[in-house]
């Protein structure tokens, strides 16, 4: 190829290169709210809340959910977020583990450990970025340089760095203080709220393949993990729980009474539920085995206890329950949206919450009665994007746990919310492409998992 050849192969590059160099990314919508699994809140700064999405990273309210702030953009290497924690002792120290850690086929992976000396404003990469998925960070309420982190793993492949890991200087070293195997992972970690020198964590083998999720495994793959010496030394919890295959677990104790330790255990049927300890683990105690509370368990599995009532429990899944006498009946609550994940109560007053779905984040201030709006964030999901050939163009996709959607790249008339009131539905839904038909983008073809329209 001679000198001139490659010249004239090239200009085209640079011609492009320079016409795009001036242009910069916004956003078009929609801002309906996408899938959304952890949260956390501020007992100091009861309007303050900060959500973590599976896609669209960390977002920060300070005025009860009227308003969200995206706050990693621009640090992050990942936008998928497992975990949100926020200093009891000093509101401005947050850890964000990243990686979700509900393992949908569809899943981004984790980056390790950021941190925040100044509310998000900034943040710092703080190591275990080969972890994988994180599934929790718990900050000591006295010293908030002692942190641990629940790495359930990579979820497509095995590694070494599934565990428990703990760090005494802020993140600038961690130790691996319990693991299992390269095969299993840990998803939940809690604390004792009179001593955070007791902690207990949960075992989970999980693994990913393109078409199937396999979680759990032999009762020596997974379980319960007690420490009463601030993670140094471990012990394994058996007496009432689960003696043969055991998957996914997550904890809830409320400082109301630090004895009780309920425990939401995905396991075969008859033995799968809630359990209940009295004696801070020591024995456990089947209280229910509702199917409802364990219906997907690799994508929910989550319970919470009042803070203030030890009686009060809820459990996230499909549906949104709440038992009032320990667990042993439940009543089903409303949220803006199913497919439940997450939840933070104010410690001081728990009529105030917030909680988070596939819709997104919604905050209630009576106890769930009423929610602040989904349609105020910009966390959708979506599966892909197709443009129209009109002027302005149209976008069109498919969004996760919603309808298809089609918007404008420019709003087509002058408006106070700009793009905002222009996005509608069509046609399909979900994983279901949406395809204009070039020359006539009056015409829609949509899918539906299957169903055509």
């Amino acid at each position: 190829m001679n000198p001139f050849s490659v010249l004239f192969l090239l200009c085209p590059t640079l011609l492009l290169a320079q016409h795009f160099s001036g242009m910069q990314y916004r956003n078009v919508g929609p801002y309906r709210g996408g899938r959304v699994t952890t949260v956390a809140g501020l007992a100091k700064e009861p309007g303050t809340f900060y959500l973590g999405a599976t896609g669209g990273g960390v977002w920060k309210t300070k005025d009860y959910g009227t308003t969200w702030t995206n706050i990693s953009d621009g640090f992050f290497e990942t936008p998928s977020i497992g975990s949100i924690a926020v200093a009891e002792n000093d509101p401005n120290i947050l850890y964000v583990g990243t990686g979700s850690d509900g393992l949908r086929s569809n899943i981004i992976e984790g980056k390790g450990i950021y941190k925040s000396i100044d509310g998000g404003n900034t943040w710092l990469h703080v190591g275990l970025k080969d972890a994988g998925q994180i599934g929790a960070v718990r900050i000591h309420p006295y010293n908030n340089n002692i942190v641990y982190v629940a790495a359930i793993g990579r979820a497509f492949q095995s590694n070494d760095e599934r565990g428990v890991y703990k760090t005494s200087d802020g993140g600038k070293t961690w130790n691996q203080v319990l693991k299992v195997s390269s095969e299993t992972g840990f998803y939940d970690i809690e604390m004792l709220p009179n001593n955070p020198e007791v902690l207990y964590a949960t075992a989970w083998k999980a693994r990913r393949t393109p078409w199937t999720i396999e979680s759990g495994g032999k009762i020596d793959e997974g379980g319960i993990y007690k420490s009463v010496d601030g993670g140094d030394n471990w012990t394994k919890l058996s007496n009432g729980l689960p003696d043969g295959l055991i998957g996914k677990i997550d904890l809830a104790v409320s400082p109301a009474d630090p004895d009780r330790v309920y425990a939401l255990i995905e396991a075969p049927v008859g033995t799968g539920g809630l359990y209940r300890s009295d004696n801070r683990g020591d024995t456990f105690e089947l209280v229910s085995t509702k199917k409802e509370l364990l219906d997907r368990p690799f994508y929910y599995c989550n319970v919470d206890v009042n803070p203030l009532n030890a009686n009060v429990v809820y459990v996230n899944s499909t549906q949104f329950f709440r038992s009032d006498n320990g667990g042993k009946a439940w009543k089903r609550m409303s949220t803006p949206h199913g497919d439940n994940h997450d939840m933070w109560i104010n410690p001081k007053d728990s009529s105030i919450f917030v909680q988070v779905n596939d819709g997104g984040v919604n905050v209630t201030l009576n106890g769930g009665k009423s929610w602040s709006t989904q349609q105020n964030q910009s966390t959708a999901e979506l599966y892909q994007v197709e443009v129209d050939d009109q002027f302005p163009y149209w976008l069109y996709a498919g969004q996760q746990d919603n309808s298809t959607i089609m918007l404008p790249s420019q709003p087509p008339h002058n408006s106070v919310t700009g793009g905002l009131d222009y996005w509608q539905a069509v046609g399909g839904c979900e994983t279901g492409p949406v395809v204009p038909k070039p020359g006539n983008p009056d015409i829609v073809y949509a899918n539906c998992k299957g169903r055509f329209g």
